[in-house]
């Protein structure tokens, strides 16, 4: 169980024993590297200095998808590997995951034209393994403009049909993370590695601080692998830096507006003006826009939306979706987040290759750099693969990942998933909760719904004035997901800071008393997070100039 309330003994765990393997990093990457690792018998640890997918794994386009734009690149190879990726992580977490058909229009003097579509998803197809029913189809300009009707008419000449995968990125590693805990990896949230421990010039250990405390830990390792995305090398300076290679980071930001502003019906794949490709998505009664693609100087823990970007999306999005004229006060939410990817000298930001490498210091750390959200269990397999061959001592079992479902998927795959949500749906209304309300839950929690509706019939009479699904979602995230944190819950365990800004506004404070009873905050450490809570929702928003 990943559990806040046991977070103290977790961290007494970490300084009395050797581990097989220590990760550092709670991202996307380091989740996958813990789950491959624990299933094949290591015992693993894994420490990430801020919350679980804080960093870049909280803030991409949420798209399990297989690089499309990659081919005009002729990256041959990776569109072949994570387009077959994007299937399996579909079936092993079909509840954070699901198929968005996605129209690709082509406009006269535009990336794309009929031809180089066809031949071009034709190809990706191919390539990706993708299943027959979600094959690419063709559209005249008749049919692209039904799809969407808010399409630029003007030099319209057709469009592509495809599949993608959309994903709540952040619940994604969420469920990784909680899979490997349930295996028995140890996995804990804002512990940071000051220093490493060596022995005779190898690297055995690292000392760390608990940022929410301030304790100490020292955990002790025969393999460390630094997986930390984009603080790579600062993690790697802490050890040395002997290959000559380095991270390039670019910044990525996305706009959310409500789909009465934006009535988007169809998930869109376009053209800029400046000739970039940018992605709009329908979800949940909003539509989401992004990316932007910059290069990134400054911290990379706190990345925001500024004035500039927020105007470069909105024109993109007049651009494609004339009769759409948005202001920046109907932006709901913004979120920016910053790739890592590896340096090549003299390419734009949107041509740096999103391959991952593994790199050896000469005191035996790994890093594992660059990647994609989509191929994270390929990278994972990879890192392990290489370590164990490095091992004399045993022989581990080959990876299991590709067929393992994620905590919550155990319901059969997709095609067991819409009788499943039906199912509890009904059973939900036992526990106080409305059929709605239950078929929300269980579409989201997949088969940990039995969770919430436990903690459902626990709070009906003390919910914290909270309405009742809430209550048992920060219960839950507390107690399975290690939430410790307002911010924890309201960004990386629901999303709803992004997407559901209003119910945030209107429960923030209820939800931090709850939090504050439930682990035992102090008031000053009350008011620390709720300062935190508001910082973000202030920059979620600063492009405006406004308070929130």
């Amino acid at each position: 169980m990943l559990s806040a309330l046991d977070r103290p003994n977790m961290i007494k765990t970490l300084n009395k024993f050797e581990f097989d393997l220590l990760i550092i990093g709670g991202g996307i990457t380091g989740a996958g590297i813990a789950l491959d690792a624990v299933t094949r018998g290591l015992s693993v640890a894994l420490v990430e200095m801020q919350d679980f997918a804080a960093g870049t794994s909280s803030r991409s386009t949420k798209l399990v998808h297989g690089g499309l734009r990659y081919l005009k690149q002729f990256e041959v190879k990776m569109v072949s590997e994570v387009g077959k990726e994007r299937e399996i992580v579909y079936e092993n977490a079909v509840h954070v995951t699901e198929p968005e058909w996605m129209l690709l229009p082509f406009h006269k003097g535009g990336t794309f034209g009929p031809i180089s579509t066809s031949i071009g998803l034709r190809v990706y197809d191919f390539l990706a393994g993708v299943k027959r029913n979600e094959r690419r189809q063709m559209l005249t300009t008749k049919e692209a403009k039904t799809k969407e009707p808010l399409l630029k008419t003007n030099g319209l000449r057709g469009a592509g049909y495809y599949v993608e995968y959309r994903t709540d990125d952040a619940r994604l590693t969420i469920e990784v993370i909680k899979k490997a805990a349930e295996k028995g990896a140890i996995c804990i949230n804002y512990m940071k590695v000051e220093s490493f421990i060596y022995h005779q010039s190898k690297v055995v250990g690292v000392e760390t601080v608990d940022q929410l405390t301030g304790q100490l830990a020292t955990i002790h390792a025969k393999n460390i692998v630094n997986a930390t995305g984009p603080w790579v090398d600062e993690v790697r300076k802490k050890d040395s830096i002997e290959n000559g290679k380095q991270l390039r980071m670019t910044k990525g930001v996305h706009i959310v507006v409500d789909q009465s502003n934006f009535p988007l019906k169809q998930a869109v794949y376009f053209d800029t003006p400046d000739g970039r490709m940018m992605f709009a998505i329908p979800r949940h009664g909003k539509a989401y826009v992004g990316t932007t693609d910059t290069f990134y100087k400054e911290d990379p823990k706190n990345p925001v939306a500024t004035r500039e970007d927020v105007a470069y999306l909105l024109s993109a999005i007049t651009f494609m979706f004339p009769s759409i004229q948005l202001t920046l006060q109907q932006v709901e939410s913004t979120w920016a987040g910053v790739r890592p990817l590896i340096f090549e000298a003299g390419k734009d930001p949107s041509e740096i290759s999103r391959k991952d490498e593994i790199w050896e210091s000469a005191s035996g750390l790994l890093t594992i750099a660059g990647g994609k959200l989509t191929g994270y269990r390929k990278m994972a397999e990879m890192v392990v693969d290489r370590l164990t061959k490095k091992s004399n001592t045993f022989t581990y079992k080959p990876s299991i990942t590709k067929s393992l479902p994620l905590s919550g998927g155990d319901m059969g795959g997709s095609k067991h998933f819409k009788s499943f949500v039906e199912k509890k749906a009904i059973e939900g209304e036992h526990y106080g909760l409305s059929y709605d309300e239950s078929k929300k839950l269980a579409g989201f929690y997949g088969t940990n719904v039995d969770q919430l509706f436990a903690y459902a019939s626990i709070l009906k009479d003390n919910r914290y004035e909270l309405p009742l699904p809430i209550a048992a979602r920060v219960a839950y995230a507390i107690q399975y997901e290690m939430a410790c944190t307002p911010v924890d819950f309201f960004v990386r365990r629901t999303g709803d800071l992004y997407f559901n800004i209003q119910e945030v506004h209107a429960y923030k404070e209820q939800v931090c008393q709850m939090m504050k009873v439930q682990l035992g905050y102090s008031d000053y450490k009350l008011h620390e997070y709720q300062m935190d809570l508001d910082k973000q929702l202030k920059a979620s928003i600063s492009f405006r100039g406004e308070n929130v």
